[in-house]
């Protein structure tokens, strides 16, 4: 049977085009931002190997140090429930599966990325206090 309809035609009505560039821009972002947070963490990481603890102390005090590696960790955390946020949403059909998992990828999320910038600040406030 041939379809005498347009192809605008037969796109109306099935689904919503509103919100998902804003999700698109977001991780495009989060991913550009990772590229030089990820080469000075690798940087980063190779440099304090050498070192012992009193040496990765003193490092992660100095403020720049201590602000990119939380950058690098909020980003990073952002990045990945952003991500596996829009895995669940597209692979996921059963509406309480669905919910589970993306109130479990949001709280590990948020806990995991509070922890380890918690854990920077920590580091970087009690090295320098002494």
């Amino acid at each position: 049977m041939v379809s005498y309809r347009t192809p605008l035609s037969r796109a109306r009505g099935l689904g919503s085009a509103k919100h998902g560039v804003g999700h698109w821009i977001g991780e495009r972002v989060g991913a550009i931002a990772l590229v030089p947070l990820t080469l000075w963490g690798v940087f980063a990481v190779l440099r304090l190997a050498a070192g012992d603890y009193a040496f990765a102390a003193a490092w992660i005090a100095q403020p720049l140090n201590a602000t990119l590696m939380a950058l690098l960790l909020g980003v990073s955390f952002w990045h990945m429930h952003s991500g596996l946020r829009v895995i669940v949403e597209d692979y996921i059909h059963q509406t309480l599966n669905k919910t589970a998992l993306l109130v479990l990828n949001l709280f590990v999320c948020v806990l995991a990325g509070a922890l380890s910038i918690f854990s920077i600040l920590k580091v970087a406030f009690t090295v320098g206090a002494s």
